[in-house]
């Protein structure tokens, strides 16, 4: 086309056969300005994967969100934080924390000093992950996985780290009459599991349910908080000492157990239990309290 033309047509507000004459276009106008198609197949095939491609492209991405965002963990145990986006497309994911409004990770790539954060993502997959390792109850808080759009899209999570807690009931000492049942229970919470065990020991040693001694027997229940129940029956001399309840991937509880025999002095650290009394009798009633009492000579 020639230059003069060009300006011309561009001064002119012609803007549709500016498009309609555009180089590789097949909508050619003749001498006297219509428009002819050349009808071909190539060309209409063309421009529809053209309006699909874009249709495709114009979706915005988006989270899911079936994936849990209140997440438990444990204290020195490996954390992942997860995060689901569909229709990506060329946008990148990050990881923010709130506390301190810190970048931690973009992509694949870590940028906090802090070693313990690192984002993990598999090809070909919609899952955008940050792992922490050995995570401390100060890593507890609110974190961000956030989309590259103008402006960024961001969907939260919480994380609670904790440290389980063992606790024997009525420790840290507790006093038993010879000849009763010693029944010790042990409170596990703040796990984010139930404990694949719990093991008791008796004085450094792990107590053996089918000893010679018997009456030994134990009741275990798993849940959010997991109970085991200790019974000794026929408490002995050789029952005294220290009992350790020790559940897997928790802190061990002792208590200390003192065998009380029939001599032992009562006090105010040694709970004993008195025999049982008879009722007083009741005072008598003097219906003339001015009378004189009478002296027996």
């Amino acid at each position: 086309m020639d230059l003069p033309l060009l300006a011309l047509l561009v001064l002119t507000g012609c803007v549709d056969l500016l498009v309609s004459i555009a180089p590789g276009s097949n909508n050619i106008p003749d001498a006297n300005g219509n428009h002819k198609d050349d009808g071909s197949e190539d060309s209409r095939r063309s421009h529809r994967t053209f309006q699909q491609e874009g249709v495709a492209l114009s979706e915005p991405p988006f989270f899911d969100l079936t994936v849990p965002t209140n997440l438990t963990g444990l204290v020195g145990k490996t954390a992942y934080l997860n995060c689901r986006v569909k229709n990506l497309g060329n946008r990148t994911v990050s990881w923010v924390r709130h506390r301190d409004i810190h970048l931690l990770t973009v992509g694949r790539y870590t940028y906090t000093s802090d070693q313990r954060f690192e984002a993990v993502h598999s090809p070909h997959t919609e899952d955008w992950t940050l792992r922490i390792r050995y995570p401390q109850r100060k890593d507890s808080g609110l974190y961000e996985c956030q989309i590259s759009t103008t402006p960024p899209m961001g969907h939260s999570m919480y994380l609670t780290v904790v440290e389980p807690e063992t606790d024997i009931i009525g420790g840290p000492n507790l006093y038993i009459h010879e000849g009763s049942t010693i029944n010790l229970t042990c409170v596990v919470k703040f796990a984010p599991e139930p404990p694949s065990s719990v093991i008791w020991s008796h004085n450094h040693g792990v107590i053996n349910f089918d000893s010679p001694r018997g009456g030994i027997s134990l009741v275990t229940e798993k849940g959010p908080v997991t109970s085991s129940r200790l019974l000794i029956q026929k408490a002995g001399p050789s029952d005294d000492g220290d009992y350790t309840c020790d559940p897997a991937s928790a802190n061990p509880a002792t208590v200390r157990v003192h065998i009380l025999n029939g001599n032992a002095p009562c006090s105010g650290l040694t709970p004993c239990l008195l025999p049982p009394t008879s009722e007083p009798e009741p005072t008598p009633v003097v219906e003339n309290a001015s009378a004189a009492p009478v002296v027996s000579t």
